[in-house]
């Protein structure tokens, strides 16, 4: 893969550029500073901290291939909710967190290990609101060298971290789907199987929802299939 003088891969920092570009347009009266991990502004002390609101980070790498991947785990069986399936790394925003990069980055360290000082944020995108009024906003982060990252699993929380193609969010390859309902109003709930030896992840809800709209962004392109997202993602469920 072609590099900079520091190293860095010319395609994803061409990337990193673009989407933090665009992400400026579309958004300029965001708080964030979108430089690097730690150059985030912090919110005032006036702005009322947000219960019902979440962040999950969405760290993109480039294999040896020059194909993009996304860092990923499997929560623990042990947990109450949501046991044992695929997520992002992120959790609830904390009343210490200054912003949403910063409930991302700290979940992720604290889930996985992940130093903050080693991701580059380049994005936050509109919040995706689930059917509990949880506002979930995705941060997208880069990190330069994965093989610089040893993950410590939280084993309380994390049974597994693993990564996939971002592209493959937007192929009809190894998906499925199910029409859901909500007050009148059908969508689809899109489930992605990733196979990793004798291991398969099954990507879906919410999960799923959040990488096709970044493999979106990434690729600067719909998906092949159907997305039919649920009202209540985009609206919250008052």
């Amino acid at each position: 893969m072609p590099l900079d003088g520091s190293g860095r891969s010319q395609k994803l920092l061409d990337l990193a550029k673009r989407i933090r570009h665009e992400n400026r347009n579309q958004n300029p009266d965001a708080n964030v500073t979108l430089s690097n991990s730690r150059a985030h502004e912090s919110q005032s002390a006036a702005e009322p901290i947000q219960r019902n609101r979440a962040a999950v980070l969405i760290c993109l790498f480039e294999d040896e291939n020059s194909d993009l991947r996304v860092i990923l785990t499997r929560r623990s069986s042990k947990l109450s909710s949501h046991s044992g399936e695929v997520a992002l790394p992120g959790g609830k925003r904390d009343e210490n967190d200054s912003d949403d990069v910063a409930t991302a980055l700290r979940e992720a360290q604290e889930e996985i290990g992940l130093d903050p000082s080693m991701v580059e944020i380049v994005a936050v995108l509109e919040p995706f609101h689930t059917r509990i009024n949880i506002a979930v906003v995705p941060v997208i982060g880069v990190i330069w060298d994965k093989r610089a990252f040893e993950p410590i699993l939280n084993a309380a929380e994390v049974e597994s971290v693993f990564d996939a193609p971002l592209e493959m969010f937007l192929k009809d390859e190894n998906r499925r789907q199910e029409e859901q309902d909500w007050k009148g109003h059908k969508y689809l709930r899109h489930f992605f199987d990733h196979r990793i030896e004798n291991e398969t992840y099954v990507i879906w809800a919410l999960t799923a929802g959040i990488l096709i709209k970044v493999a979106s962004v990434v690729y600067q392109r719909p998906p092949s299939f159907e997305e039919c997202r649920p009202p209540f993602w985009s609206i919250p469920n008052r």
